[in-house]
């Protein structure tokens, strides 16, 4: 498992605490590996989800700190989105 996908999983526990997230989003960090969220919580997993989001390393890293819109990442083409849109936004609400 790479370090960025390992930091990932702990700063996204952090971010999303005790929030009750239903139906799963994974996060595909191009080069690096998968991070998946779910019901149970975050954990690096490339399995099946509901929505998954891709970017690369400096998208993904900026997206966590805020420093990178998410919505305005994935009209510019840095983020890509397949799968059910009502998740990922669920999960950018989140992460705001």
């Amino acid at each position: 498992m790479s370090e960025v996908v390992n930091g990932a999983v702990t700063a996204l526990q952090e971010k999303l605490g005790d929030a009750d997230f239903d139906g799963s989003v994974k996060f595909v960090i191009e080069g690096e590996g998968a991070v998946r969220i779910d019901e149970s919580g975050v954990s690096a997993d490339d399995s099946d989800a509901d929505c998954t989001l891709t970017a690369d390393r400096e998208t993904f890293e900026g997206i966590l700190s805020g420093d990178v819109n998410p919505t305005a990442a994935f009209m510019g083409g840095q983020l890509k989105v397949d799968g059910d849109m009502g998740q990922a936004m669920k999960l950018g609400a989140l992460l705001s």
